[in-house]
């Protein structure tokens, strides 16, 4: 294959899915980029997937719904309730998308950009004990 950079990869995957789920993808990734113009797009496990310091989020095009996941969704307060999907998993959460719903754009903004603000910070590691050299 040739190299093509992630955003070109993207913008292919969009025009590719020539049906509503092209159109949510570039509709997520319009508001993402508007919410977060300093996140990094990137092609990872063949889907979009925006970082800062990490993964952030990362929006596919299932067989009949788009599926937005965001890697720290579990940290994340969410009073518009937008998770519907992976609730019961320890660190992430998910909203997935199906073809007559309607995306409620502030409350997405709001998740992208507090997952942002979280994206940088990363449970403490046990600091590791120095050892003294040894007298000889």
């Amino acid at each position: 294959m040739e190299n093509v950079d992630a955003s070109e990869q993207i913008t292919r995957h969009i025009k590719e899915l020539q049906d509503w789920r092209g159109k949510m993808l570039g509709r997520l990734r319009k508001v993402i980029r508007a919410a977060a113009p300093d996140l990094v797009e990137e092609w990872k496990w063949n889907t979009p997937v925006w970082s800062q310091a990490g993964n952030v989020v990362a929006a596919g095009a299932f067989q009949n719904h788009v599926k937005v996941n965001f890697f720290k969704g579990a940290s994340l307060s969410d009073p518009k309730g937008l998770f519907n999907a992976g609730l019961n998993a320890k660190v992430s959460r998910a909203i997935d998308i199906y073809k007559d719903d309607t995306l409620n754009e502030a409350a997405f903004s709001e998740l992208v950009r507090a997952a942002v603000a979280l994206s940088g910070t990363r449970p403490p590691t046990a600091k590791k004990k120095q050892l003294k050299p040894r007298a000889k």
